[in-house]
This record gives C-alpha cells, sequence and structure tokens, in this order.
C-alpha cells in the first residue's frame, strides 16, 4: 500500500485522488500513519440491473456445454 507524507499529500491531493486504487493511501505525519484514503465502494444493490441491454447471454448459462457421465 502506498505511503504518503502529509505535505506531500496536501501538495498533490487532486491528483492523488484521480490515481487513488482500491488498496487506498496511507497517510503519515513524521512518519507515523495518521490516515488512510480508501476508495468509496458501489453498493451491491446498485450493480444489479446495471448491465440490462449491454451483455446478451448465449446458449445455456448453467451449462459448462461439455457433456459427462458421472456412473463409474
Amino acid at each position: 500500500m502506498k505511503r504518503v507524507g502529509a505535505a506531500q499529500f496536501k501538495e498533490q491531493c487532486l491528483s492523488l485522488l484521480d490515481r487513488l486504487g482500491p488498496d487506498g493511501i496511507i497517510i503519515t505525519k513524521h512518519g507515523k500513519p495518521v490516515a488512510k484514503l480508501i476508495p468509496i465502494a458501489t453498493e451491491s444493490r446498485a450493480l444489479v440491473g446495471s448491465l440490462r441491454g449491454k451483455i446478451k447471454i448465449k446458449g445455456k448459462i448453467l451449462s459448462t456445454g461439455l457433456r459427462w457421465d458421472a456412473q463409474p
């Protein structure tokens, strides 16, 4: 996880926010961690139905397409 000093964070705040990764950034003061900046996660409820009309399902969704027999 990336560590950034408070003074550097103050100078580069907007660019650091633009490049914020999923792990976030630890902000330090005199080498000691004082805060952790993490991105806001998207609620899973908002994801339901978000791909409607954007993807198409071909074939049987619950099948691997391979035929097999479990009997020895």
